[in-house]
């Protein structure tokens, strides 16, 4: 097995959860640190660990961009596809899956080789078992995602521990975050989290509240990532952290997200105490000073959504 580094301009990852990018968008590699990579361009951003044991990848992006994650996945090692873990159900993080994980093999021994013909074909998929509540529609209705991308494995505590490529791993399940079924994975060798959509740079906080989601939860799984992180200097370098979207970032940069968040929350919280209906709340603009960061009037997420998802999850509402 071979294992190099494509060295690339970092570009932001497009696209929020339903968005689809279009067939001829590039992905492209960039190098995080130790063994870690981030893919960007397939949909949401794909974290991916090599070594000696294969290859472990975080989130698979959208659909249609499966065989360029693949060729991306390649450029940074050869060796076989062993485990996809996924942050949370949403189509942008796990649209891939399927295909991916037929790409891989799984690590079985003892008896399972020769007792299941197949045991060993294909990647398993790792989650919190809301992903797999949420992609196999368990109540009977329609399934939203095809049965060969859902999770393999799943695990019901706040925590999965994995031992892989020599390096410890973190699954940690953060509830109420962004959905019900949200971790994040925390690379301890290199020193490295990603952290699905509870973080991105590109967008305010997405909060599902459909899927369980809320701005407590939230602003609660921020606090817990910026407590794993141990900064070199200041708010600098040292752990490193892959956002659902947008750029490679460090402490200070999910401190600045936690701390808008927070002062959003307040604000709203505020407003409601004071009487104000969601649509005096947001004709008072409470995100102005962070709308040129965060905000948009257009595609999936705006900050009228955002707004009102504050509104309803401090009002209880969904």
């Amino acid at each position: 097995m071979r294992i190099r580094t494509l060295a690339v301009l970092l570009l932001a990852a497009a696209g929020l959860i339903c968005a689809q990018s279009p067939t001829n968008t590039e992905v492209h590699v960039w190098p995080a640190q130790g063994n870690i990579y981030m893919i960007v361009g397939a949909g949401g951003n794909i974290t991916v660990q090599a070594g000696k044991d294969g290859v472990l990848v975080v989130d698979t992006g959208l659909a249609n961009m499966s065989d360029k994650v693949l060729a991306a996945i390649k450029t940074i090692s050869t060796g076989p596809i062993r485990y996809i873990i996924n942050t949370h159900y949403h189509a942008d993080h796990t649209g891939g899956n399927e295909k991916i994980r037929l790409a891989g093999s799984t690590i079985v021994g003892g008896n399972v080789a020769g007792d299941i013909k197949d045991a060993g074909e294909g990647a398993a998929i790792l989650s919190h078992i809301n992903v797999l509540n949420r992609m196999s529609a368990p109540t009977g209705t329609e399934p939203p995602s095809p049965d060969g991308g859902w999770p393999t494995s799943t695990f019901l505590s706040d925590q999965k521990k994995l031992y892989f490529n020599g390096e410890g791993i973190d699954i940690l399940h953060l509830a109420a975050a962004h959905t019900d079924g949200d971790s994040i994975v925390f690379f301890r060798r290199s020193d490295v989290i990603s952290t699905g959509d509870i973080f991105t740079t590109t967008n305010y906080p997405i909060i599902d509240l459909a899927a369980g989601g809320s701005i407590q939860g939230t602003i609660d799984a921020l606090q817990k990532i910026a407590d794993l992180i141990i900064p070199v200097y200041g708010q600098e370098g040292g752990t490193m952290v892959i956002p659902g979207h947008g750029r490679l970032c460090d402490f200070g940069d999910v401190l600045n997200f936690r701390e808008m968040t927070i002062i959003v929350r307040d604000r709203v919280q505020d407003m409601i105490k004071h009487g104000m209906t969601l649509e005096q709340v947001k004709a008072a603009r409470p995100t102005q000073d962070y709308d040129p960061l965060y905000g948009s009037t257009t595609g999936f997420w705006t900050t009228d959504k955002f707004v009102e998802a504050v509104y309803k999850s401090l009002k209880g509402q969904k």
